[in-house]
């Protein structure tokens, strides 16, 4: 581990593209599994722990996950795959085979967790529990 660009703590240091994070970050995981499902081309990925230093975490701590290349042109919601495969797309990265089995697949075109339900556009864990028409 060394200091990154802001003094956080980098695992995997000297790749080409910089993933800002923190520990339990269940967005950055995702972003993290559709990253080596669409873009095996990818340069290696390195993880800069925001909780570290005060200055990443002002600047990134409600935006994570936060993709930057070597360019220093970020991307965030990364983990919604449409935008990841443009991203991906423009540096020349994105596995289209990988991107088409996705698009055609039978399964939801986001990893699910188990046990989650989907109601109007967002995820209950543990389902809805008798939340939907009470008052």
């Amino acid at each position: 581990m060394t200091g990154g660009p802001y003094g956080g703590c980098v695992i995997n240091s000297g790749a080409g593209l910089t993933l800002y994070t923190t520990l339990g970050c269940h967005l950055c995981e995702e972003l993290e599994a559709w990253l080596a499902r669409l873009g095996p081309q990818a340069p290696p990925l390195r993880r800069v722990e925001i909780a570290d230093d005060p200055a990443l975490l002002a600047r990134y701590g409600e935006r994570i996950p936060v993709l930057e290349d070597a360019m220093g042109e970020a991307l965030e919601r990364g983990f919604e795959p449409a935008r990841l495969a443009a991203w991906l797309e423009a540096r020349g990265w994105l596995d289209h085979a990988a991107l088409q089995r996705v698009q055609g697949a039978d399964a939801p075109a986001e990893p699910e967790s188990e046990g989650a339900v989907m109601h109007n556009g967002r995820r209950y864990l543990g389902g809805l529990g008798g939340s939907r028409g009470e008052d």
